[in-house]
C-alpha cells in the first residue's frame, strides 16, 4: 500500500526512516496531536491576496474546509499560491494564468497530501488551479468564492462589470458627466465576490459544476451567503471521502464532462473566456476540443439564462433560481450522465432528485428558450484558418451578415492614439480591425477585444459594429465582436495583412470571416510583413514567449499539455 498522508513523497536525504523522523519533528512545532500527524491529509490551496479583492473572503472559505476535513477524520494544511486579481496584473491576468497552474501543480505534487482542496474565484484562478490539479492528479475539491451582490444606485442595480462598461459608454459619449460616472464607481463593486454578472469567473463556477469538480448547488452561491461557508465546510469532507474512493480528478474530467460543461456554456450565454480555459483544462488530460464541434453543439444547445451581459437578471438571481442544477436538469436528454462528480455519485444520479423550485423568468425551460442556438460560435476562413469565436448572444443579429471596409489599429498603443481622434475616417459600417494583442504579442493577448465605438461614432448614436481581432474580451462585455483569431498578428497570422481598406466579410450563418484580398497581393504583404513577436531576455517572459500556444489550444505552454506538439529539446 502506497504511503499516506505526511509519509508521502519524503524529502530526499538519502534514508527515508529519516526523513519521516525529521518531518514528524518539524510538523509537531505546528502543535499538532500526534494522532493528527497520522491521519490522511487534505492541502488546501488558499489564494488569498490583497491584491485579488474577489478573494476577500478566502480565508473564511479556508477555515470552513478544514472543520469539513476535521470532521472527516482528516488533517487539513493550508498552503500558499499565486493569487491572480483580475484588474490589478500587468500586461493581463491570463499571461500569468499559466504561472499560476504550474505554481499549484508543483506544490500538489511536493508537498505530502492525499488530496487537495482548490479554494478560488477570480477569472484565471479556477482555470489555473484546475489546470494544475489535473496535471498532479489527486482527488481535488474546488471551492468557488461565489459572486458579489449587487450594489443599489440612485433607485438601481449595479454590479461589476457589464454595468461599468454601460455607464462608461455613457460617459464616452457625453451622456453623463465626471461627478456621476464617480458616484457610479463607488457602487458598482460593493461586497466580496466575483463579479455579479455572467462574466468569466460565474462563466468558470458554472462550467466547474458542470464538469463535476465542485459540489452540486455551489456554483452560484454569492459570497456573502452563509451556504457559501457551508459549501466549503461540505467540499473538506468530501474530499476526504475521494481520498476512501480512490477517486481522482482524471476520473471526473473525462471527454463526456468536458463536453457537459461545452452545453452548459453554450446553455448559459457564457464568457468566450470559457473557450480558452476550457481547452487548457482538457489538454492537461489530453482532452482536445474541436472548434468544429463546438458548433455543432451550439447549432443544437438554446440559450436559457438571462442574465447581464445580455439579459436583466444577476448571479445572485440564479442562486435563487435554482441555479446550474436547474439548467442541468433542462440540458440533461443532451448530458453525459454517467459523468462522476466529487460528491461521488453521477451526474444522473444527481439530476435524478426531484427539481426545486425554478424561476423561470430567469432559467428558461428548454421548450421556451431564450435563443434556440447556443450563446458562442466559432468562425473560420481565410482571416482565421484555424478559427475565431463570436459571442452571437450578446452581439446585433443586424451585423451578422455583413461586408465592411477595415479601419486598423495596428496596435494597442495605436488604438489609443486614434480611436477618438475626431479625424479618423471611419463609419459606422465599417469593421475595426486591431492587430497584434493576441497571445505572441507583447500585450500578452488582453481583454481589448471589446474596441470601444470611436467617440464621434458614440456621440453620434452608433451603439456597436464589427469589431475583430486576436485579443480576448471581458465576459462581461457585449457587442459583436470577433475574438481569438488564430493564427495571431504577431505570429504571422492573416490577421497580420490586413490594411485599412481592406474588404472583409462575416457570415455567421457559414461560420466564416474571410479578407477579400487576392492571394498575389497577399503573398506580396506577407514577404513584406515581419512578424511582431519578440522573445524576451529572460524571467518568465521568456519561458512564456517560447512555449505560449495559440487560442485554439488554450493558450497552454506546449511541454505542459498531456501531449506536447513540439518534441522536447
Amino acid at each position: 500500500m502506497a504511503p499516506q498522508g505526511l509519509a508521502r513523497g519524503l524529502t530526499n536525504y538519502g534514508d527515508r526512516d529519516f526523513a519521516r523522523y525529521l518531518r514528524l519533528s518539524m510538523a509537531r512545532a505546528m502543535g499538532h496531536s500526534s494522532a493528527l500527524l497520522n491521519k490522511p491529509v487534505v492541502g488546501i490551496a488558499s489564494t488569498y491576496s490583497e491584491f485579488n479583492n474577489c478573494h476577500r473572503g478566502v480565508p473564511e472559505l479556508v477555515t470552513a474546509v478544514k472543520r469539513g476535513v476535521l470532521a472527516a477524520g482528516g488533517l487539513p494544511l493550508e498552503f500558499p499560491t499565486i493569487s491572480l486579481g483580475e484588474v490589478f496584473l500587468n500586461p493581463t491576468s491570463l499571461f500569468f494564468r499559466n504561472l499560476m497552474a504550474m505554481d499549484t501543480e508543483e506544490m500538489i505534487r511536493a508537498q505530502p497530501m492525499d488530496a487537495v482542496v482548490l479554494v478560488g474565484g477570480c477569472d484565471k484562478t479556477v482555470p489555473a488551479q484546475l489546470m494544475g490539479a489535473v496535471s498532479a492528479g489527486l482527488p481535488t475539491v474546488q471551492v468557488v468564492t461565489g459572486p458579489m451582490m449587487t450594489g443599489r444606485w440612485r433607485g438601481e442595480r449595479l454590479g461589476a462589470c457589464t454595468d461599468c462598461r454601460r455607464f462608461w459608454a455613457k460617459f464616452r459619449a457625453g451622456e453623463i458627466d465626471g461627478d456621476t460616472i464617480a458616484e457610479v464607481e463607488g457602487n458598482l463593486a460593493t461586497t466580496a465576490g466575483t463579479c455579479a454578472v455572467m462574466g468569466t469567473a460565474s462563466t468558470m463556477a458554472a462550467i466547474a459544476e458542470a464538469l463535476g469538480i465542485i459540489l452540486p448547488g455551489t456554483a452560484a452561491i454569492p459570497a456573502v451567503h452563509a451556504d457559501r461557508i457551508r459549501a466549503a465546510e461540505a467540499s473538506g469532507t468530501a474530499a476526504m471521502a475521494l481520498i476512501r474512493q480512490g477517486i481522482t480528478i482524471r476520473d471526473i474530467i473525462t471527454p463526456g464532462s468536458v463536453e457537459n460543461a461545452l452545453r452548459v456554456l453554450l446553455a448559459i450565454g457564457g464568457s468566450t473566456n470559457a473557450i480558452i480555459h476550457l481547452t487548457a483544462i482538457a489538454g492537461r488530460a489530453g482532452i482536445d476540443i474541436d472548434l468544429h464541434r463546438l458548433n455543432q453543439l451550439s447549432d443544437a444547445t438554446p440559450v436559457l439564462v438571462d442574465l447581464k451581459p445580455t439579459g436583466p437578471f444577476y448571479m445572485e438571481d440564479l442562486h435563487a433560481a435554482g441555479g446550474i442544477g436547474a439548467v442541468l436538469r433542462e440540458l440533461a436528454p443532451m448530458l453525459n450522465l454517467d459523468c462522476l462528480t466529487v460528491s461521488g455519485e453521477t451526474l444522473g444520479e444527481r439530476l435524478a432528485v426531484p427539481a426545486p423550485y425554478v424561476d423561470r423568468a430567469v432559467v428558461r425551460a428548454r421548450a421556451a428558450p431564450l435563443q434556440p442556438e447556443g450563446g458562442l460560435v466559432a468562425l473560420f476562413g481565410s482571416l482565421a484558418p484555424r478559427g475565431a469565436i463570436l459571442k452571437r448572444a450578446a452581439a446585433d443579429p443586424a451585423l451578422f451578415e455583413r461586408e465592411g471596409r477595415a479601419v486598423v489599429f495596428t496596435s494597442l498603443e495605436d488604438l489609443a492614439a486614434r480611436i477618438d481622434d475626431p479625424d479618423l475616417d471611419v463609419a459606422a459600417d465599417d469593421f475595426l480591425v486591431l492587430q497584434n494583442a493576441g497571445p505572441l504579442s507583447p500585450s500578452g493577448m488582453p481583454e481589448a477585444g471589446y474596441l470601444p465605438i470611436p467617440k464621434k461614432l458614440a456621440q453620434a448614436g452608433v451603439k456597436d459594429m464589427v469589431r475583430i481581432s486576436d485579443a480576448r474580451m471581458s465576459g462581461t462585455a457585449y457587442g459583436t465582436i470577433v475574438l481569438h483569431v488564430a493564427p495571431d498578428a504577431a505570429s504571422g497570422g492573416p490577421l497580420a495583412l490586413v490594411r485599412t481598406g481592406d474588404r472583409i466579410r462575416l457570415s455567421v450563418s457559414d461560420r466564416r470571416i474571410d479578407l477579400l484580398v487576392d492571394d498575389a497581393e497577399l503573398a506580396h504583404r506577407r514577404a513584406a510583413t515581419v512578424p511582431t513577436a519578440i522573445t524576451p531576455a529572460r524571467g518568465y517572459a521568456r519561458l512564456y514567449a517560447q512555449e505560449v500556444l495559440q487560442a485554439d489550444q488554450g493558450c497552454d505552454f506546449d511541454f505542459l499539455r498531456a501531449e506536447p506538439s513540439r518534441p522536447a529539446p
